[in-house]
C-alpha cells in the first residue's frame, strides 16, 4: 500500500531525475567549449550544399562554410561527421554530433523529437527531375508514377497523399538519381538547388534529363537541428545566425555557391541588419 512517504519519495525522485535529464540535455554548449570544437553532422551528397572536391579531396559547399562560421562564432574549431538521411537523427540523438546541417528542413514531426535554431538559413522546396520529352509536367501528373527520393525526405508524404505517387526511398540523393537513370523510377524529387547544380556541373552526363516540374513542392525552412532540450546551444547558435544574415554573409555564401537569391534571403537579411 502506498503511503504519503512513498508518494513524496517518488515525487522527489522524479523531480531529481528531471533536473538531471535537463542538466544533461543542456550540456552541449559546455561540451563544445571544453572540447574546443563544434562537431557538425553534414551530408556530402553534392553541390551546392556539401561535397568532396575532386582535386583537393576537401569538403566544400554552402553547409560546410556555414558550419565553419558557426564554429568561429562560438570561438572553437570545426569538426565534421558525414551523415546520411537514414542515420542523421540517430547520430544527433546519440551525441555523435552536436548539431545537424544536413539537408533537413523543418517539419512538425521532426520538431517533436528535436530542437532547432529558429533563424533558418534558407527556404526551399522540391522539384522533379525526369527525361526530356516526357509526359510529366505538373505534380498531379505523378499519379500512379514512380518517384525516387532520399529516405526520410519530407517530400514523401505530399507525394503519396496529395499526388498519388509511388515512392521509392534511397539512402542518399546520388543513389536516387542513379536509380532514375537506371530506369527504376519516372522522376527523382530533391531540393531544387541540388538538382539544378548537378545539371549544370554534369551537363553531358545528364543531357537527356531536365527539371520537368519546377514549382516548389512543400517549400520549407532549412534549419539547424540540435538535441531536444538544448536551449543554451539553440540560443547561442541563433544569435550567430542572425548576425550572419544581418551582415550579408549568408547572401554572399549563397551567391558563392550559386544558390538563387530568394525573397527569404533578402527579407531575413533586412530583418537582422545592424546585429
Amino acid at each position: 500500500m502506498l503511503t504519503a512517504r512513498h508518494i513524496a519519495a517518488a515525487a522527489l525522485g522524479l523531480f531529481v531525475g528531471t533536473l538531471s535529464a535537463n542538466a544533461q540535455a543542456d550540456a552541449t554548449l559546455t561540451k563544445i567549449k571544453e572540447r574546443g570544437s563544434l562537431v557538425a553532422g553534414v551530408i556530402l551528397s553534392g553541390a551546392p550544399f556539401g561535397y568532396i572536391d575532386a582535386k583537393t579531396q576537401e569538403q566544400k559547399g554552402f553547409n560546410i562554410d556555414l558550419a565553419t562560421e558557426l564554429a568561429r562564432g562560438l570561438g572553437v574549431k570545426l569538426e565534421t561527421v558525414t551523415v546520411t538521411p537514414p542515420n542523421r537523427v540517430q547520430f544527433l540523438q546519440q551525441g555523435k554530433v552536436d548539431l545537424l546541417i544536413a539537408n533537413m528542413s523543418w517539419t512538425e514531426e521532426r520538431a517533436e523529437i528535436l530542437n532547432f535554431v529558429p533563424t533558418a538559413f534558407e527556404r526551399s522546396g522540391g522539384v522533379a527531375l525526369g527525361r526530356k520529352g516526357g509526359t510529366i509536367h505538373t505534380w498531379s501528373d505523378l499519379k500512379g508514377k514512380s518517384v525516387c527520393l532520399s529516405q526520410g525526405a519530407n517530400f514523401t508524404k505530399p507525394l503519396i497523399e496529395e499526388h498519388g505517387a509511388l515512392v521509392k526511398g534511397f539512402p542518399s540523393q546520388p543513389e536516387s538519381v542513379l536509380a532514375l537513370k537506371g530506369g527504376q523510377c519516372d522522376v527523382a524529387v530533391h531540393t531544387g538547388a541540388t538538382l539544378k547544380t548537378m545539371l549544370l556541373d554534369r551537363a553531358e552526363e545528364w543531357k537527356d534529363y531536365e527539371i520537368v516540374v519546377s514549382e516548389d513542392l512543400l517549400p520549407s525552412l532549412n534549419v539547424i537541428w540540435v538535441r531536444k532540450g538544448e536551449k543554451d546551444a539553440e540560443a547561442a547558435l541563433d544569435g550567430i545566425m542572425r548576425k550572419l544574415h544581418g551582415s550579408g554573409w549568408i547572401i554572399e555564401a549563397a551567391e558563392r555557391h550559386r544558390l538563387t537569391i530568394t525573397p527569404y534571403f533578402l527579407e531575413t537579411r533586412d530583418a537582422n541588419k545592424g546585429r
